[in-house]
């Protein structure tokens, strides 16, 4: 059996099209689905409640996805397990998937491929994002997909790690390459946010994230790995100068502003306030 474990804050508007997806190709006991609804002021655990006796539903008076996370591990029971965030598409094929990878004796941790719709996103956001997807650190870490599964070993090693915000930063830093992988035939739709005021609150929280994985003790050795180099830039640019430069100097312009706020947040050392995209949680 495969434990998937869903934190949800106010996912009402979502959370039934991801347990449609999960429960639709699924076989009966093959996937045991917790729901964490925490802090929710809406009607998360009602909806995920009519989906049967495959989803369990916890509820918790605190709106902290760390502690959803530990508490629905106080309950699962399957391993691989798998941690999804809420507002992300996922089908029970690529459960099997992911499942499969982290049966490999030498991977501890996977996820899926990003899906990434863009229809109905203001060039703003698409130009961000047709940069962000071409670096490295992009295309092989974990981080950013929705979705990130670990065996029984993998989740030792992230139940070790302290509450972050970016939870999937910290996942995928806690694994070398050879431990981690991304697995082809799995894919998540994550959807991107539908305006610039909504980009800009998710980066803001990322580098947020990397700022405070950079000054954990476990995670600071290898919290360059997930930043974007000057390299990265200029080897996107040359790529395709023509269609590429102008992108370029958006991504730049977008990410000193967001460096800016995440700095102000650092300073005041703000790591509580969660920078959420509220324009993607309606189905």
């Amino acid at each position: 059996m495969v434990s998937v474990v869903i934190p949800a804050h106010n996912e009402a508007g979502v959370v039934g099209r991801l347990l449609g997806g999960l429960l639709a190709e699924a076989e009966p006991g093959e996937i045991e689905i917790w729901v964490v609804a925490n802090g929710c002021t809406d009607d998360t655990a009602e909806v995920a409640g009519r989906y049967g006796p495959d989803v369990n539903v916890l509820v918790s008076p605190v709106p902290n996805k760390h502690a959803a996370m530990r508490l629905a591990d106080e309950h699962a029971k399957g391993f691989p397990r798998l941690y999804v965030d809420a507002d992300v598409e996922l089908g029970a094929s690529s459960v099997r998937a992911i499942a499969a990878a982290l049966e490999a004796s030498d991977v501890l941790a996977a996820g899926p491929e990003r899906g990434w719709p863009a229809d109905g996103r203001p060039w703003t956001v698409r130009w961000f994002y047709d940069v962000w997807h071409q670096f490295p650190t992009v295309r092989t870490g974990l981080f950013g997909r929705g979705v990130v599964g670990v065996s029984q070993e993998g989740y030792e090693r992230l139940r070790a790690l302290p509450p972050l915000q970016g939870d999937d930063l910290a996942a995928s830093l806690a694994f070398p390459a050879e431990q981690r992988r991304v697995v082809p035939e799995a894919r998540a739709v994550v959807h991107p946010p539908r305006s610039l005021s909504a980009l800009l609150k998710i980066r803001t929280r990322a580098l947020v994230s990397t700022a405070q994985a950079a000054d954990d003790p476990q995670l600071a050795a290898v919290s360059d790995s997930a930043r974007t180099s000057w390299g990265d830039l200029r080897n996107v640019a040359l790529a395709a100068p023509v269609r590429n430069g102008p992108k370029v100097a958006w991504f730049l312009g977008i990410t000193i502003i967001t460096r800016l706020r995440a700095r102000r947040a650092v300073r005041a050392g703000d790591f509580k306030t969660w920078h959420r995209d509220e324009t993607t949680r309606e189905a």
